[in-house]
């Protein structure tokens, strides 16, 4: 298996920060719909990755729906754990694995965006120096 590159802490912040860009006309509490998404046992990583890249533009509706499937999701686990503790447990740690690799996904697209803005830059710079 291969060790985190990024910090656990590091990813919930990341992912907070672009959970935050929703709407201004959407009402959700962002610290739980996180929460939510994060523990989700059923998504993985990529699915989770369309959930946050699509936050900017869900509805109020949307995002009561998701909110309210997690919350579903989390209580029909629970009550698996009781039955398949093993099975949940294995879950669990498949999660926490794929929740570093999507930080590690937003932090290669950071790093990337970055560098492109950089290189962006510096061709400005050459074309003003040439004063094109």
């Amino acid at each position: 298996m291969v060790a985190p590159t990024i910090p656990e802490a590091e990813v919930d912040r990341i992912i907070l920060e672009l959970l935050s860009l929703h709407s201004d006309q959407v009402d959700v509490d962002i610290k739980t719909f996180h929460d939510l998404l994060k523990h989700s046992l059923s998504l993985n990583t990529m699915e989770k990755k369309r959930v946050v890249d699509a936050a900017p533009t869900l509805s109020q509706f949307q995002f009561d729906e998701l909110t309210k499937v997690f919350t579903e999701e989390r209580v029909k686990f629970r009550e698996l754990a009781k039955e398949h503790p093993d099975d949940i447990k294995k879950l669990l740690k498949k999660q926490q694995t794929e929740w570093i690799q999507l930080g590690d996904l937003y932090q290669s697209e950071l790093a990337n965006k970055a560098k492109q803005w950089e290189e962006q830059n510096q061709i400005d710079d050459i074309k003003a120096q040439l004063g094109l």
